[in-house]
């Protein structure tokens, strides 16, 4: 168990209402002026949570931001499973749905990738130790509570990790401009994990190997590739449309 700090309004609220059972404390803004941020305190007041008052300016070194929105709160949350503990996870899933993102690096799109994984029905994210993010506060706000709700796995290498999926019979499908195939073409049901690759960059060599097959995006404009998490959401949803 770790101690993490989450900020603004929605985010709070989430964590709130799913697991306020690991809220150790949250930290208001002197000023409770704004209506959301009151409406908030009155929810909080209701939960045996120890509040504290902070100056804007406190809660601003608190987060590392002044977009905190006047709320701050300490939680405590599992940390992510290593290796053994994710493939021990896998065991006990009949169809699993992974989504593996290969050196993502920018805390608002690894937010927007677990809102995403949360909302999709993904049973496992993962990311790699040495070239991953980490549960930044960032990362909490963007996610909207998904970071305390999606279980994540951040493993020694992603090359091998994929390597282990093939035991448990996990069709991996990458994700990669070179792709032959189109997405909507592709089979996204069964076992899957669908693997993306870092911002600008795409899949490291080695990660592109150990893919059964790589589908490609359609792309009918002027750009070149998606952002990560746009890209992580079309195929999240393309795979949870065929799977139903």
């Amino acid at each position: 168990m770790t101690e993490r700090i989450i900020y603004g309004i929605n985010t709070v609220r989430q964590a709130l209402n799913k697991s306020s059972s690991q809220l150790l404390r949250i930290y208001l803004q002197d000023d409770l002026g704004r209506k959301r941020l009151a409406r908030l305190a009155d929810e909080i007041r209701a939960q045996t949570v120890v509040v504290e008052n902070k100056s804007a300016h406190e809660l601003e070194q608190l987060t590392g931001t002044d977009k905190h929105q006047g709320v701050a709160a300490v939680l405590v949350a599992d940390g992510p499973l290593d290796d053994h503990a994710a493939l021990d996870l896998l065991r006990d899933l009949t169809d699993p749905l992974i989504l593996v993102l290969d050196g993502v690096e920018d805390p608002r799109n690894y937010g927007a990738c677990l809102r995403t994984a949360d909302a999709a029905g993904v049973d496992l994210v993962v990311v790699g130790r040495s070239r991953g993010v980490a549960m930044t506060p960032v990362v909490s706000k963007v996610a909207s509570g998904a970071a305390e709700t999606q279980t994540v796995a951040r493993v020694a290498n992603i090359a091998r990790f994929l390597k282990a999926l093939r035991d448990f019979d996990i069709w991996i499908v990458g994700a990669d401009e070179r792709g032959g195939t189109g997405l909507f073409e592709a089979n996204l049901t069964g076992p899957l994990a669908l693997v993306l690759g870092a911002e600008g960059k795409g899949l490291r060599r080695l990660t592109r190997e150990h893919c059964d097959t790589l589908v490609s995006l359609p792309m009918r404009g002027a750009v070149e590739s998606l952002n990560l998490s746009v890209a992580a959401g079309v195929c999240l949803y393309e795979a949870l449309r065929q799977r139903m």
